[in-house]
């Protein structure tokens, strides 16, 4: 095992761990100050329901796996392939995990107290339209997504792969459900700002 590999095995255990120990301090914070939780499920049965519990699976699937690579090789069962499986190409997902981390937090620091998981119901006080949201409608979700393309590189298998493909499908997905809930609680506003704005690139 070189020495990348045995870095980046190492780097995607914590990196994940640290992500989930972040976010979910970071909500229990909101809610013992602000009284009300920022995630929002949707109701049962709903798209954005689906979405948050398919989320929830791989999310705890990744996790798992990549804390259990960091003491056994269990990558002949997650179906690596070779070709890419490459100090470059690992590297490089290091990198765009990274970046994914800093633009996800800088952009839900933008949003400070506007910032929500999944659409509120009650519809928010502010349509946020600068900063990070002057040229792009959801640049948190393209963080995410730089975040899914980031861990395949990092570990380029038949499962990341999966996760990939199923992530980029279910942000899809949810961005046009999330437009639609701000289209009906911003009316005239948001539809200004959605023909100036692009939805992605």
């Amino acid at each position: 095992m070189s020495s990348v590999d045995l870095f980046v095995r190492h780097f995607l255990g914590i990196y994940f761990l640290m992500i989930g120990l972040h976010y979910t301090s970071r909500s229990l914070g909101l809610y013992d100050r602000m009284r009300f939780s920022h995630i929002h499920y949707g109701h049962r049965g709903s798209g954005p329901w689906w979405h948050r519990h398919i989320f929830n699976l791989f999310r705890a699937s990744i996790l798992a796996i990549c804390l259990v690579r960091m003491v056994w090789d269990i990558d002949p069962y997650l179906g690596v392939f070779p070709f890419l499986y490459q100090p470059a190409v690992l590297m490089t997902g290091v990198f765009c995990l990274l970046a994914s981390f800093y633009l996800i937090d800088y952009v839900q620091a933008y949003m400070h107290e506007d910032w929500r998981s999944g659409i509120d119901g009650a519809g928010g006080k502010h349509l946020i339209t600068e900063g990070p949201f002057r040229k792009r409608r959801n640049p948190l979700f393209l963080a995410i997504m730089l975040g899914q393309l980031g861990f395949f590189l990092a570990l380029p298998s038949v499962f990341t792969l999966l996760c990939l493909v199923v992530g980029v499908f279910v942000i899809t997905r949810q961005a046009r459900a999330e437009e639609s809930a701000l289209e009906q609680h911003f009316g005239d506003l948001y539809r200004r700002y959605v023909q100036r704005t692009r939805r992605w690139l």
